[in-house]
């Protein structure tokens, strides 16, 4: 009798820990219905369906749970939610996991579209006429298409501008003011055409240094050919001005280029075909969710989702609609959403996991995240940015500080096609995070930016690592005031090292490789390749004991190196770096004046070897104690052509001190064909750089 009784409870021990080893699995299919139970032979249909499983059975007490979705394409009903309850354990995590290729559309598929034209196509969407709906974003064949917009090739550029304050307030920015916007003959002539039921419709958005303002058309003067604005006031650090530029889209009278669209009221979708699409073969998707996932612990009592892992699964198609009252200019994007939000979450990872087509921006950390990982993943065809790590306000609670969030070995491509002031990656206030072996490239405006205080005001962003990164072809000659990797704010312990950063290009000022504003402090930047960036390789604004160090600096457009503010205390040190050039100065700005050490490096021009340090001879300079180490010599790259930076002299090395490092290990690693996923597009690559030939021709549209 005993010893059955010991049988029995040693099956039972055996059973507990087979069913702590074993995942009890939920099935999804796309054939699955959701008023099934979710077994292999009785599949569900959507995510919000097994979280609702999920929660069942945990009620039955088991833990041992994973979601396994099957091959296919799913269309999202509704954004998947969780919060706390859906926890899993450290040894338990609740898995969402792909079979082979899965993917969650938040979109719907239109109607076949009817040919008018060869120019023309149209489809009906019944839903608009009916209950309003509307969408900003469309997607053909799988690819993104453009509102009607003008002009269709670069921008228009005000004429002048006027602003009239209704309600000053009391900030900085007045609450309430209409801006007139003179605009030049040719966009007034085709502006006047637009029917005055349409001006509401129409959005105006303009790029002003390193922001977008995105407003509806109020009113057109053909009077004195303005258009007039409304809305909060500009702010005075950065209004919108005559150099500011312009494009107007929404308009059915700007439907004239292939790829474009316009929808109208009536519920008539109109479509201008690209080349090679035929009827036959041609589907539309309208996003209908903004988000596809939130995980959201409990901001009351601080308990925090935990232990969730999604991987081997796409998301795609997700929209965003702009409120009626525009948007307002806001760095980096700063408060757009992202299609995968989380808050108080803790242990929260996304593996090999796709995420594109979307209105704003990807994966955003936000509120007292910690221990979060993004890895593996394809980010790309995004409305804003790829990742964002933080909050952009300060809590009363340091606990609140999102921190230590891995964002590694991912390709973040293609971003800020609706807010093109969004950064690739951003972390506001955050601490101890790590941006590693990513690439990221194709966005219009800085690829990484670290911190959000401007000026010397505690901040909470500590020892973050941006290390081993791809960081190129950024800025296309939009916007202003922007850099590879871009810092704000006291910093102490960040590292920004062994990153590969070029092909950097800015509207005006800006389009730096390494950036340092507003404050930055105490941060190291060393083992980085910058090249091809176009007003400096490194710029200083403001900051406090930087340190630049083992860096290479290649034949950067306008100038080298530059220093803007100068302050009384030692801005940064400079040492151990190689800058080599043919066009251009060597240094630009303050560099001269500003406080700081430079020893121990190595300047080459291929012009000659009377190299000016402002105005003055290297020797001279060395005499005012700068440099005093510094060699006038070329490295002697092994081949510039081909970008190989190599360093052949060994002399060089030797005599600055110079540690070599292998800038090819920047970037993504694994498999051959995630490899082979990350290289730039020729055809893209080509076209940035005829648009910076065609920039510094001064042929740009104005």
């Amino acid at each position: 009798m005993k010893q059955n009784v010991w049988f029995a409870l040693f099956l039972a021990f055996s059973f507990l820990l087979f069913q702590g080893a074993v995942a009890q699995q939920i099935y999804l299919s796309p054939d699955g219905n959701d008023l099934h139970p979710g077994t292999s032979a009785q599949p569900m249909a959507t995510l919000s369906a097994a979280r609702d499983r999920i929660r069942q059975m945990r009620r039955q007490g088991i833990a041992n749970l994973q979601v396994t979705i099957r091959k296919g394409e799913y269309l999202m009903p509704e954004t998947l939610t969780l919060t706390e309850e859906d926890s899993g354990t450290e040894a338990s995590p609740l898995i969402f996991k792909g079979e082979e290729e899965v993917v969650f559309y938040g979109g719907v598929y239109l109607n076949k579209f009817q040919k008018v034209s060869d120019s023309l196509w149209t489809t009906e969407i019944p839903e608009v006429r009916k209950y309003g709906w509307r969408f900003e974003q469309l997607y053909v064949n799988g690819q993104r298409v453009e509102r009607a917009k003008e002009p269709n090739e670069g921008f228009f550029r005000p004429v002048a501008v006027t602003e009239t304050v209704i309600v000053k307030g009391e900030g900085r920015i007045p609450e309430m003011a209409v801006q007139q916007i003179k605009v030049p003959a040719d966009a007034a002539e085709w502006i006047k055409g637009i029917r005055k039921e349409e001006w509401n419709e129409a959005v105006v958005t303009f790029y002003h240094h390193w922001d977008n303002t995105k407003k509806h058309i109020q009113l057109f003067d053909p009077a004195d050919t303005s258009v007039y604005v409304f809305g909060e006031g500009m702010p005075p650090w950065n209004p919108i001005t005559k150099a500011s530029l312009f494009a107007v889209e929404n308009v059915r009278s700007a439907l004239n280029s292939p790829g474009e669209w316009f929808l109208d009221p009536s519920g008539i979708l109109y479509y201008y075909p690209r080349a090679g699409e035929t009827i036959e073969t041609t589907t539309a998707m309208a996003p209908v969710l903004e988000k596809f996932i939130t995980l959201n612990g409990n901001a009351a009592t601080g308990e925090k989702i935990k232990n969730i892992r999604f991987e081997n699964i796409a998301f795609k198609v997700a929209g965003y609609r702009m409120p009626d009252t525009g948007v307002e200019p806001a760095q980096s994007a700063a408060p757009i959403a992202a299609v995968i939000e989380l808050d108080f979450a803790s242990g929260v990872s996304f593996v090999n996991c796709e995420v594109s087509a979307t209105g704003g921006s990807g994966i955003w950390f936000r509120r007292a995240c910690d221990n979060g990982l993004i890895e593996h993943c394809y980010l790309h065809d995004l409305g804003a940015g790829a990742v964002k790590i933080g909050e952009t306000i300060l809590r009363d609670n340091p606990a609140e500080i999102t921190h230590h969030i891995r964002v590694v070995n991912n390709i973040a491509r293609s971003g800020g096609h609706v807010f093109p002031c969004a950064a690739g990656m951003i972390i506001f206030h955050g601490r101890d995070n790590e941006l590693l072996h990513n690439d990221i490239s194709d966005f219009k405006y800085t690829g990484v930016s670290v911190g959000w205080v401007w000026g010397y005001t505690p901040s909470p962003s500590k020892r973050n690592r941006v290390e081993f990164n791809h960081i190129h072809h950024l800025g296309w000659g939009v916007l202003s005031d922007m850099g590879g990797v871009y810092t704000l704010g006291a910093s102490e312990g960040t590292t920004v090292s062994n990153n590969h950063i070029h092909h950097i290009y800015s509207l005006d000022y800006g389009g730096w490789g390494l950036y340092t504003d507003e404050g930055s402090e105490g941060i190291t930047m060393e083992n980085n390749l910058v090249y091809n960036c176009k007003n400096a390789g490194f710029h200083q604004h403001y900051g406090k004991e930087n340190i630049i160090r083992n860096n290479i600096f290649v034949n950067n457009i306008k100038s080298q190196l530059q220093a803007t503010r100068v302050e009384k205390h030692l801005s940064f040190s400079f040492t151990n770096n190689i800058i080599f050039f043919n066009s251009g100065t060597l240094l630009s700005s303050n560099w001269t004046t500003v406080d700081m050490v430079t020893d121990y490096n190595c300047y080459w021009d291929t012009r000659g070897r009377n190299i000016l340090f402002g105005k003055k001879t290297f020797l001279e300079w060395q005499q005012e104690g700068k440099d005093t180490h510094s060699i006038i010599a070329d490295p002697g790259f092994e081949n510039l052509n081909q970008f190989n930076f190599r360093v052949k002299s060994k002399k060089v090395i030797s005599k600055i001190k110079f540690k070599p490092f292998d800038y090819s290990k920047a970037g993504v690693y694994g498999t051959k064909d995630w490899i082979q996923k990350a290289p730039f597009d020729t055809a893209r690559a080509r076209a940035f750089d005829q648009m910076v030939v065609k920039h510094e021709a001064g042929m740009h549209k104005n």
